[in-house]
């Protein structure tokens, strides 16, 4: 095996009395690709940074091969101090690097090399940050978490032009896909210490669960072995006192093995408030489009969403995914075409700008909205306490500032929010980002099992492949088209390999590509069969008639539904009349299925008579 470039030995570290590293080890050789994975808080970060030298562990051994080069990419990259991002890209090469890469690198990650760093986005400054540290090529590459605020083409890109060097590469991140593609071994830090194998991140999940299995048949034995020489103590045949002795020791150093261990991280109890079921159809936009100024957003996009759908959007950065995320959802009207929201819709969002927390108002305040010690999920009452720890808060966070905590415990608790509520349709822009993998696991598992409507933006390859029943992709020039199923799916249903590297060039500029067109993104989010047309013919007398009825119609099947609902619900219902509880069954299932034929015939009426101009 060829000798490491890098060396981290017996790594500790202590933070306000908290052991954080305690005996993690780390090595990299020569073009290995290494995944360094772990729960947030684990440290990871703390010990690429240690392996960079930027900071210093309380005890252990940091060697690197002399000559070779390290490039280390931190999570908020700092360009104070430099008068251009070229600038900034150029002063982190040395004497036999190639000049040229410093531009050919901002060139392809969108920026011009002119830019003030003053004035750039977090997204802006992450790229910046990239082409500094990929420019030299060097020896080994240290990436924290390299795409955050990145955009799917530029993810695709950076994967591709990582695979394409020779340096050897530690990578932390929470994009699944990207781990998969780029390592091919996988460090484990977990409580404290570091586990190895030299697989890469594809197998990890597997190997994780078999090391925590092994773990917990130790702890039994151990347990088990304890209860052995506690009884020995108790009731054996006294030996020569120089061997009581020493088994009084081992017994003691047993139980002081048992009672150290650290058991493995709790995980997160994450289940969505369901509110009552919605209509069947949740969402119908017709030839819905929208222009700001000479660029069009959405061009001619027509989709029907029903009831359980999973509907992921997905486009560069800039295409206007929020905006037509709005524009399905009614928050912003259409220049033209019409958007329609089904009945009994209750809405739940979460904002990729974590926009939703006051960073003043403590984790206790977030979640109980100033009002004592009670979070209602759902409309029932918890203990704020109880609540947060389903979402990994410790009670002595309860008072702890939103401003302080990490990006992924306020990540945790914008999803505690959003899980509070009752709802049918999920609206989540960006919910991945800083998600360690097990609670993204979670996140899957929620909408997996949530019987509403899901509408997801996400930059997350993998994600998307798990979650979503149907794609919405930006084509360039406004045009939108729908895919059946993940990402993956939409990848291999376009036919090409560069995925959305041609809409992303269009993005900006709103320039015409040869992907997609109006008439491929008029399509059911169910069906990959072109939504019918609307009739422009006048209305019937019995169809108007039947318009103006079904919304009493609609309200008595509502009033009916409920009263049922209220019915099934009375305390020993069932206990006292498993009949009477199988008939209200019955009708209850009947009334809801009426429910949904008569909103769907109203709102195609509704429609029709809007195209037909009243």
């Amino acid at each position: 095996m060829a000798p490491p470039l890098l060396l981290l030995q017996d790594t500790k570290l202590t933070f306000g009395g908290t052991p954080l590293l305690e005996g993690a080890e780390l090595s990299v050789s020569a073009g290995e690709r290494v995944g360094l994975v772990g729960r947030n808080g684990s440290g990871k970060s703390t010990l690429l940074k240690i392996a960079a030298g930027l900071v210093a562990a309380d005890s252990g051994a940091r060697f690197v091969q002399p000559g070779a080069t390290v490039r280390y990419l931190p999570q908020e990259p700092d360009l104070t101090g430099f008068a251009t991002t070229l600038a900034y890209v150029e002063a982190g090469m040395g004497p036999g690097d190639q000049e040229y890469r410093a531009q050919y690198l901002l060139s392809e990650l969108g920026l011009t090399g002119m830019e003030n760093p003053a004035n750039l986005s977090g997204g802006e400054a992450r790229r910046a940050a990239l082409a500094r540290v990929l420019a030299p090529e060097p020896d080994i590459l240290l990436l924290d978490e390299p795409t955050n605020h990145l955009d799917l083409p530029a993810i695709e890109w950076l994967e591709a032009e990582i695979a394409s060097l020779r340096s050897a590469l530690v990578l932390i991140s929470h994009d699944r896909r990207f781990l998969q593609d780029l390592t091919r071994a996988t460090v484990w830090l977990d409580r404290g210490r570091t586990k190895r194998m030299e697989r890469g991140f594809a197998f990890f999940e597997e190997w994780r669960d078999q090391v925590l299995e092994e773990e917990e048949r130790d702890q039994q034995k151990l347990a088990r072995k304890i209860v052995a020489e506690e009884h020995w103590m108790r009731y054996g045949v006294t030996a020569r006192r120089k061997r009581n002795v020493r088994r009084v020791g081992e017994l003691a150093s047993l139980r002081a093995q048992f009672r150290d261990h650290r058991g493995a991280v709790g995980t997160v109890t994450m289940a969505a408030t369901e509110a009552e079921i919605s209509g069947k159809l949740v969402m119908e936009a017709e030839h819905i489009s929208k222009t700001y100024g000479d660029r069009v957003i959405v061009r001619d996009l027509t989709i029907r969403i029903q009831r359980g759908d999973r509907i992921g959007i997905v486009g560069p950065n800039g295409a206007g995914k929020t905006t037509l995320l709005k524009m399905l959802t009614g928050e912003l009207a259409p220049d033209t075409g019409k958007a329609k929201m089904g009945t009994n819709i209750e809405m739940a969002t979460l904002d990729q700008r974590r926009a939703a927390l006051d960073p003043n108002r403590s984790v206790r305040e977030t979640l109980t909205d100033g009002r004592g010690d009670q979070v209602f999920v759902g409309g029932n009452p918890r203990h704020v306490i109880g609540y947060m720890k389903d979402f990994l808060f410790t009670p002595e966070q309860a008072g702890t500032a939103v401003s302080r905590l990490s990006g992924g415990e306020r990540g945790r608790l914008l999803l505690a929010c959003a899980l509070a509520q009752a709802s049918n349709l999920m609206v989540l822009d960006e919910p991945t980002n800083d998600l360690d993998l097990e609670t993204l696991d979670l996140l899957e598992e929620m909408i997996d099992d949530y019987a509403g409507t899901v509408l997801l933006v996400s930059h997350d390859r993998d994600f998307l492949d798990r979650t979503v029943t149907a794609t919405i992709a930006y084509e360039g020039d406004g045009n939108w088209e729908v895919y059946a199923g993940g990402y993956s799916d939409m990848v291999a249903q376009r036919g090409h390999g560069v995925k959305m590297r041609a809409a992303a060039a269009a993005a900006p500029k709103g320039a015409s590509t040869k992907a997609g067109n109006a008439k491929g993104a008029n399509t059911s989010a169910g069906s990959s069969a072109p939504a019918p047309a609307s009739s422009k013919r006048k209305l019937s007398f019995k169809e108007k008639h039947a318009l103006e009825q079904l919304p009493k119609r609609i309200a008595q099947l509502e009033s009916d539904i409920k009263r049922i609902n209220n019915t099934l619900h009375t305390p020993n219902f069932y206990t006292r009349d498993p009949a009477g509880f199988q008939k209200a069954t019955a009708e209850l299932t009947k009334a809801q299925a009426e429910l949904a034929k008569a909103e769907e015939e109203w709102l195609k009426l509704e429609m029709m008579r809007e195209e037909a101009g009243g």
